[in-house]
């Protein structure tokens, strides 16, 4: 039970610590780079970035209250697997920086796999 404990808590965590911080309490370069990446103007890429700073400041404290949900976790795959994608496609210099996203994402990727197989695994039981 432990280690489905420190998956939940990880992961909720990460969501949530980059949600606030590079995203609403001060704009990382990083950040402002990879969304101005797509064509918006400053104004509304500022908004994007806010934006996805609440989102996932949510999506962490709901996957952290609902981390037993298959759909939850599943979504936190695919949303990890689709950012690392968008940096590969949009930004791939990124890729060979210090923690990159590959970094960043896989491990938490691996983590929602035990987390599913253990979750899954305890309701077998």
């Amino acid at each position: 039970m432990l280690a489905i404990q420190l998956a939940r808590f990880t992961i909720a965590f990460s969501w949530i610590y980059q949600g606030l911080f590079p995203k609403l309490i001060q704009i990382a370069p990083i950040e402002m780079a990879m969304s101005s990446s797509i064509g918006l103007s400053q104004e509304h890429t500022y908004i994007l970035i806010k934006s996805a700073g609440v989102g996932e400041i949510l999506f962490g404290l709901l996957f952290l209250a609902l981390y037993r949900i298959r759909t939850i976790v599943v979504l936190n795959i695919v949303a990890l697997v689709g950012l690392l994608g968008f940096v590969a496609i949009k930004m791939p210099h990124l890729l060979a920086e210090a923690f990159n996203p590959v970094t960043t994402n896989l491990p938490l990727i691996v983590l929602s796999i035990i987390l599913l197989e253990s979750t899954q695994k305890s309701k077998q039981q």
